[in-house]
């Protein structure tokens, strides 16, 4: 007779010399179990199975010293920190703490709760999967709800998402949801704009730039000396224009379409672009990262004539690199050589610069 699977639970006494790091005197742990003959008595533990609860243990335990050294440090781009991680399908959370601000919520790190302002660019689970978490941890520090922007399209649904929450869990989500679209901008500060552009992936998505507000003197008075100007202003003439400074763009997913779209040329001017670079080598082809919604990095050096940023932050590495292939990518066109820098995945080293063509550590 021929039973089906059953789990038994068992009690392991962890062997001394594995060392297993924070073992209790005994670990209590599910198995499968199954067998021809009805028997009271689980198998025996398989051979190995310990050894592979410990590499698992060893592995979290250096993926979250990893983490924390991410977290640490983060990266000085143009005078802007920029903390977080991204991999592509996994987690992307860009933080920002200069203006108060963090793109996606894939993951929740401690430093994101801070951040007062939230740009979601699209709904896949990696880059909003943890708003009710984001929400919910503000809540139990009483800080103040948070304004979170979402592309309108995904507006009620992300309503929908946080009204779920609240009944399962019984903690109230306390949040300014904003629906704001390409083109529309909004005041985060007195001195700070926020607008949305247009992005390509395979759903509805959008970047973001944020602006700094400055004052330029018009034109017309442009030929004047200072006293002239100081006279003209103390007669209550208003003699500066206000000025939109892009300072960082955002695009999320997207694939290199956003380059050529003329209304994105705010992205592409902005001192800090952070944009993605899924793919990296001749494995997997540009025509699958389109399909996929992605880009490959060949395609950012094709373009390299359109970037006027001072500096660029390339994320969302597939899970299918190590970050020692990473770090081998032959960046080939000189333009961008200086200005690229990489997003560590959560596990890699800390961060990586260019330098004269060499990949070096940053706050190393």
């Amino acid at each position: 007779m021929a039973f089906s699977p059953t789990l038994y639970t068992t009690t392991i006494t962890p062997v001394p010399s594995l060392s297993l790091p924070h073992a209790s005197p005994s670990l209590s742990v599910s198995v499968p179990y199954s067998t021809a003959h009805s028997c009271t008595r689980p198998r025996a533990t398989p051979p190995g199975y310990l050894s592979v609860i410990h590499r698992a243990v060893v592995e979290e335990e250096e993926y979250r010293k990893a983490r924390a050294e991410v977290n640490r440090k983060g990266t000085e781009l143009e005078g802007l920190s920029v903390e977080g991680f991204s991999s592509g399908g996994m987690e992307t959370c860009i933080v920002l703490p200069t203006f108060n601000s963090v793109f996606d919520m894939g993951r929740c790190p401690s430093r994101a709760v801070h951040q007062d302002f939230l740009f979601i660019t699209h709904a896949h689970l990696d880059h909003i999967g943890s708003l009710p978490m984001y929400l919910a941890t503000r809540g139990l520090y009483s800080l103040k709800p948070p304004t979170v922007f979402v592309p309108p399209c995904i507006k009620k649904d992300v309503e929908r998402l946080l009204e779920v929450h609240p009944t399962m869990s019984n903690v109230e989500l306390n949040v300014d949801l904003v629906a704001l679209d390409a083109g529309e901008t909004y005041e985060i500060r007195n001195d700070l704009v926020a607008r949305p552009f247009k992005t390509h992936h395979v759903i509805p998505s959008q970047g973001y730039v944020i602006y700094s507000l400055r004052k330029k003197l018009k034109k017309k008075y442009a030929h004047l000396n200072g006293s002239q100007i100081k006279k003209l202003k103390n007669s209550g003439v208003e003699i500066t224009d206000m000025i939109l400074v892009p300072e960082v763009a955002f695009t999320g997913d997207t694939t290199s379409d956003f380059i050529l779209d003329p209304r994105n040329s705010d992205a592409l001017r902005a001192k800090v672009l952070i944009t993605e670079a899924t793919f990296l080598d001749e494995e997997i082809d540009v025509e699958h990262a389109k399909k996929h919604g992605h880009m490959h990095i060949s395609e950012i050096m094709e373009h390299a004539k359109w970037f006027r940023n001072e500096a660029i932050l390339l994320t969302h590495f597939s899970s299918h690199y190590t970050v020692e292939r990473i770090i081998e990518v032959n960046l080939t066109k000189a333009i961008l050589r200086t200005r690229i820098r990489f997003l560590p995945t959560p596990g890699s080293n800390p961060s990586f610069a260019t330098a004269e063509g060499d990949l070096v550590p940053i706050n190393g």
